[in-house]
């Protein structure tokens, strides 16, 4: 995609974002106690681990989902699960491919705020897929590898082009618990975007070799979204947890 294109890309965006949601980011944020948060793919629940204990030490409550990695509905279906036990208002944050599952999930009437990290945030039926082609293939995608129906990543790409800034030793753990997902849960759509009513934040991933950096930029933008960009590989919840804790505690009303 040209220079040209991607400004005329983000200013159609911005002219696009409906009123209501406009008025929705205005408007004085709810406190929230508790987090609800979503990984995705090539990874499980423990990758929040360090963001938790921030959360927890600033007197949140956080609840990590384990995400199936089977299909789009299950997924969404297994964070409904923990909205429908949790007190709201709450957060709800995603990474990665958990983009698609709170954009999805994220119109539950307990979700005050929704905080996107270096995730992918499609519109209502959106194909992502066509989306991210107009926008260079990020180097990770060469590294997916099958085993009949599952994907996971090779260790160099893991090392390479998912956790690049992390310290060898810390990625080659992360790199032995990811867990794999399943091939159809490439193929689902979201049927409604949570972030054209919701207040949304997102943390672009500025050295981001999983999505392209300018494609999170793009959706950012479109989304309306209060932004922060992080010098930091495609886990900067793990690399630069405390960036993404305080945009998180900015989504819960505690600046």
């Amino acid at each position: 995609m040209d220079r040209r294109s991607f400004l005329g890309m983000l200013a159609s965006a911005g002219a696009a974002l409906p009123l209501t949601r406009r008025s929705a980011m205005a408007a004085p944020l709810p406190a929230a106690r508790h987090v609800v948060l979503v990984h995705g793919l090539f990874a499980d629940g423990s990758c929040w681990s360090d963001v938790i204990a921030r959360l927890q030490a600033a007197g949140l409550e956080a609840t990590s989902v384990q995400n199936p990695l089977t299909t789009l509905d299950e997924a969404v279906a297994a964070v409904r699960r923990v909205l429908a036990r949790t007190e709201g208002p709450i957060v709800l944050v995603g990474h990665s491919f958990a983009g698609m599952i709170i954009t999805e999930a994220g119109t539950a009437p307990n979700v005050s705020a929704l905080v996107y990290v270096a995730a992918r945030a499609p519109d209502a039926g959106e194909d992502y897929a066509a989306l991210a082609k107009t926008f260079p293939t990020p180097p990770a995608s060469a590294g997916i590898v099958f085993d009949g129906e599952y994907g996971r990543l090779s260790e160099a790409a893991f090392l390479r082009d998912f956790a690049g800034d992390l310290p060898e030793a810390r990625a080659r753990v992360l790199y032995a618990v990811q867990e794999p997902f399943a091939k159809p849960l490439l193929t689902g759509r979201t049927t409604q975007a949570a972030w054209r009513s919701k207040p949304s934040f997102y943390a672009v991933s500025t050295e981001d070799r999983t999505i392209d950096p300018d494609l999170e930029r793009f959706m950012a933008k479109r989304m309306g979204a209060k932004t922060i960009e992080v010098k930091a590989s495609h886990l900067s919840l793990i690399s630069q947890p405390d960036a993404i804790t305080r945009l998180i505690l900015e989504a819960a009303g505690r600046p």
